[in-house]
C-alpha cells in the first residue's frame, strides 16, 4: 500500500493562530487585566510555566503571601503553549557549569534536572490535569556517521554525569523501537516524557487561581525596577519582583540585550491510520531527538500525529518576536521535508498545522535563576528550547531563593545548584546581535548538509566555527 493512499489527499495547512495546542485543546477564558495600582508580596511577571510553578510552589510552601501574576497576553501565550512537549533532563550550560564550578557540582545540577521530569508528572496527576502524559523516556537517534560518533560520545558524557540508567543501541536495536530512515544508532534515558503543553498550562493557570493566586491577563510589564511592575494600568509595588519572561525578555526596558529570542517552528500532522503506525514502530511514544548541529525534536501525540521541529528563521532583526505563532510557507516545507527524510512513508500525509515561537537565549548559552537579595529582583530563563522541565526546576529554586532571603527557612539543595546566580554578559547592539545569530546558525546548517554527504565520522569544522560565533563554548 502506498504512503499516499494510506494517509489520503492532502488538506492545507493552518499557519499560526499561536499553536496547534491551543487549537485542538481551545483557549481558556480570558481573565482580567490588573485594574489599577495594588500591593502583593510577590510579583511574578509572566505566565507562563517558569512565573505559574513559581506562584505554585511559593503559594504552597508559604500559603499566607499575596502573589500576583501579570501577564502580557494570556498564560501560556508565549514558549509554554507552543513547545514541542518534550519533558526532559536537558540543561542549557552544564558543560560550562562543569568547568567553573567543578564536575561534582555540575552532576548534582543533571541529577536535579532529572528528578525534575518525575516531579512535573507527579505534579500534574496530584492537580488532576490531563496533559496527556506519558513517560516513555528520551531517544536520541544519530542517522549519519559523524552523528553516529557524537551520539556515542553524548551517551559516553551522560553516564560520566551519572546518569546510570542509560541504554546505548545498534541499528537494529533502534529499528525494534522507532524506523527512522538510516538511523544507526540511538540513545535513550528514562528521564523524559511526552505531554500536551497547552493542557499542562492552562491547568497550571487553574490551579495556581485555586491556591488563592491573582492571575490578571492582558496587562503587559514595560518596567521593572526594585519593588515595582510597571504597566499601562497602573503599578504593583512588591518586595520581591521576578521577571520570567523568557523568549519575551527583550520586550521589558532596558532588556533588549539581556536574552537573545531564538525562533523555534514546528508542524503537526493529521491524525495517522493505523496502518501507517505500523511502518513507523514508535510504539514506546519516547520523545525523539536526533543529533544534527540544527537540531530536531518530535513527539507521537495522544491523538496519533506527528509533532516535529526545528529551527525555521532562527532570529528576527532587533529582537523581534511574533505575534500569532505564524510560521511561512519556506519553513512549513522545510520542516515537511525533514518529516519525509526521518520517515519516508509519511510523504503523502498532510500537515495540519504549523507554528513558531520564541526561546531564551543567554550570551553564553547557559540556563540560570537568580535573586538579587539588595533589590528583591529574581530572574530565571535562557533555557535555550529545554524549558518544559528546567522552569519547574528553575520555579523551585526562587521559592527556596526568597524563603532563605525573608528569613523562612536555610540554604537548601536547590540553592547550592552551580547555576544559582550566574551571571553572564549581554548580547552585543545590532547589526552584530543579528549576524552572530543568523551567521552561526547557517554555519550549522551548512555542515548538516555536509555531513550527510559525507562517510567521515568527525564532526564538520563549520560545526565548531558556529559554536565559537555563536558563544557555546
Amino acid at each position: 500500500m502506498s504512503s499516499d493512499r494510506t494517509a489520503g489527499p492532502r488538506r492545507e495547512t493552518t499557519d499560526g493562530g499561536i499553536s496547534f495546542w491551543f487549537a485542538r485543546a481551545g483557549f481558556p477564558a480570558p481573565r482580567e487585566p490588573l485594574p489599577g495600582d495594588t500591593h502583593a508580596d510577590v510579583c511574578v511577571v509572566g505566565g507562563g510555566f517558569t512565573g505559574l510553578w513559581t506562584a505554585y510552589y511559593l503559594k504552597r510552601a508559604v500559603p499566607f503571601l499575596n502573589i500576583t501574576v501579570l501577564e502580557a497576553k494570556f498564560c501560556g501565550y508565549g514558549a509554554s503553549g507552543r513547545s514541542g512537549g518534550l519533558l526532559s533532563g536537558t540543561v542549557a550550560g552544564r558543560d560550562r557549569y562543569a568547568r567553573l564550578h567543578g564536575h561534582d557540582a555540575a552532576v548534582r545540577l543533571q541529577r536535579a534536572m532529572n528528578d525534575t521530569v518525575g516531579e512535573v508528572v507527579r505534579v500534574a496527576a496530584e492537580e488532576n490535569i490531563d496533559a496527556d502524559v506519558h513517560a516513555g523516556g528520551a531517544l536520541g537517534v544519530a542517522y549519519t556517521p559523524a552523528q553516529l560518533a557524537r551520539l556515542k560520545d553524548h551517551h559516553a558524557v551522560e553516564i560520566a554525569f551519572g546518569e546510570r540508567d542509560r541504554v546505548l543501541r545498534g541499528a537494529r536495536e533502534t529499528a525494534e523501537r522507532i524506523r527512522v530512515n538510516g538511523a544507526v544508532g540511538s540513545t535513550w534515558t528514562p528521564h523524559g516524557a511526552r505531554l500536551h503543553p497547552a493542557k499542562l498550562v492552562t491547568g497550571l493557570a487553574a490551579a495556581v487561581e485555586a491556591l488563592g493566586v491573582t492571575v490578571h491577563e492582558s496587562t503587559p510589564v514595560t518596567e521593572i525596577r526594585p519593588k515595582h511592575a510597571v504597566t499601562p494600568y497602573g503599578t504593583v509595588r512588591a518586595p520581591y519582583v521576578l521577571r520570567c519572561t523568557e523568549g519575551f525578555t527583550a520586550s521589558v526596558k532596558g532588556h533588549r540585550r539581556t536574552w537573545l529570542p531564538m525562533n523555534s517552528s514546528m508542524i503537526v500532522t493529521e491524525a495517522l491510520p493505523a496502518a501507517l503506525w505500523s511502518t513507523l514502530g514508535w510504539e514506546g511514544r519516547e520523545t525523539l531527538g536526533d543529533l544534527s548541529h540544527t537540531g530536531t525534536y518530535a513527539q507521537r501525540t495522544a491523538d496519533d500525529r506527528i509533532a516535529l521541529g526545528g529551527r525555521g528563521v532562527p532570529y528576527r532583526f532587533g529582537s523581534r518576536t511574533d505575534d500569532d505563532g505564524r510560521t511561512g510557507p519556506a519553513t512549513v516545507e522545510a520542516l515537511r521535508a525533514l518529516l519525509v527524510r526521518l520517515f519516508p512513508t509519511t510523504a503523502g500525509v498532510s500537515v495540519a498545522h504549523a507554528w513558531s515561537g520564541v526561546v531564551g537565549v543567554a550570551r553564553d548559552w547557559s540556563a540560570t535563576v537568580a535573586l538579587d537579595r539588595s533589590t528583591g529582583l529574581g530572574w530565571a530563563g535562557g533555557y535555550v528550547g529545554s524549558g518544559l522541565a528546567t522552569a519547574n526546576l528553575a520555579a523551585r529554586t526562587l521559592r527556596d531563593l526568597i524563603q532563605q532571603d525573608s528569613g523562612q527557612a536555610g540554604p537548601t539543595g536547590l540553592t547550592a545548584l552551580p547555576w544559582v546566580n550566574h551571571r553572564v554578559r549581554r548580547w552585543e547592539p545590532e547589526p552584530l546581535r543579528w549576524l552572530t545569530a543568523r551567521g552561526a546558525y547557517a554555519a550549522r546548517r551548512a555542515a548538516d548538509r555536509r555531513e550527510a554527504a559525507s562517510s567521515r565520522a568527525d564532526s564538520d569544522p563549520l560545526a565548531r566555527l558556529a559554536d565559537r560565533i555563536a558563544g557555546r563554548c
